[in-house]
């Protein structure tokens, strides 16, 4: 009876120590940023399943576009997940009842947005794949709406639209975006398809869905390589801001308009421009001059300090940055950090809404 008794008792403690996640599943839409390898077999020159990409990841290079973990792997091991969330590339069995991620390197809200990079799975094309994740849960767990109920409980996050800047509006002369828009109408005309996008997101069975907004995209290393300056370019910032301030204002419209919708949004310009204060901001690998441009050149070591530095290469944010920000979207610093709610209060279904 001691005995027994002692075997309950470890296994109550290693459950209280482990626990079960905070979601039942979670799945990851977006670009490089959230990418864990759906573009390693892509024809295009935006991959990363190379070194010195994945130089702190304990498997080695995966297609992570940093040195370590992204802000998805950060995200899950908040949530208590256990293992990394599969890219929808290799996800197999009954391992997508926990999750997928179909973020691409190069992807954007737009369908051309990185086209001269060659082959990337655009946001369009990620909810096409999720359609037939929905169909293999569905055989799973037996029908539809099994599938649905299932999904309604998972947290679902976005992360896109940054190289509808950098890999289309900002390239004029690959792109006719700049010459058709002004900054305010390419922001309005971006927010009009995403919007779209994620009302099919939540039609498909979403109901907590994190957006991440952009990063102060004028302060990267490519954008003041570009412009020759050691300062941020404040008409790139301005522009983002645009888009930024219209992603806030459509999390309330579909919150307001789709019954049970639990939209958020990550203030990643605020985040981003807090971790800039304390990480120097140059890349920290060897960039290369040709095609593709600003990634690390293959097989060249990285500095030595990686937790000192801000971008791995002239994109990319090092692992130290994604979990600098990772931390505060789960939990929020200041209350500009999130709105209306943190990750944290929306997958643990307490209500905190800041006042904005």
């Amino acid at each position: 009876m001691a005995c027994y008794t002692t075997i309950i008792t470890v296994f109550l403690v290693l459950n209280l120590v482990q626990g079960a996640p905070q979601v039942p599943c979670y799945f990851i839409f977006g670009d490089s940023l959230l990418d864990n390898g759906n573009n390693n077999d892509l024809n295009t020159a935006a991959r990363a399943n190379y070194l010195p990409y994945g130089v702190d990841f304990p498997d080695g290079p995966t297609g992570r576009f940093t040195n370590g973990r992204n802000m998805a792997d950060f995200l899950g091991e908040h949530l208590g997940f256990d293992n990394y969330i599969p890219p929808y590339a290799s996800a197999t069995g009954d391992e997508i009842l926990q999750g997928v991620n179909y973020a691409s390197g190069s992807a954007g809200i737009r369908n051309d947005t990185g086209n001269h990079l060659g082959y990337r799975i655009y946001l369009g094309r990620q909810l096409e794949n999720h359609k037939v994740t929905i169909s293999r849960i569905a055989d799973l767990l037996g029908n539809t709406t099994s599938a649905k109920n299932h999904l309604n409980k998972c947290l679902f996050i976005v992360g896109i639209g940054s190289n509808d800047y950098i890999n289309n509006f900002l390239m004029p002369d690959i792109y006719p975006t700049s010459h058709l828009y002004t900054p305010s109408q390419y922001a309005t005309v971006l927010i009009e398809q995403y919007s779209q996008q994620l009302k099919d997101l939540y039609e498909d069975g979403a109901r907590k869905i994190t957006l991440f907004g952009l990063p102060q995209i004028g302060c990267i290393p490519d954008e003041l390589k570009k412009h020759s300056t050691l300062l941020c370019v404040d008409s790139t910032n301005e522009a983002v801001q645009l888009f930024n301030q219209n992603l806030k204002a459509l999390v309330d419209d579909l919150n307001t308009n789709l019954p049970d919708a639990q939209f958020i949004y990550i203030n990643m310009y605020s985040i981003s421009s807090a971790i800039a204060i304390t990480l120097l901001n140059y890349p920290c690998c060897q960039v290369s001059k040709i095609m593709p441009e600003g990634q690390c050149i293959p097989g060249k070591a990285p500095c030595l300090i990686r937790p000192t530095h801000l971008f791995f290469d002239n994109f990319h944010p090092t692992e130290i940055a994604n979990s600098i920000a990772t931390n505060r979207a789960y939990n929020a610093l200041l209350s500009s950090d999130a709105y209306p709610m943190d990750i944290r209060h929306l997958v643990t279904g307490n209500k905190l809404y800041y006042d904005q």
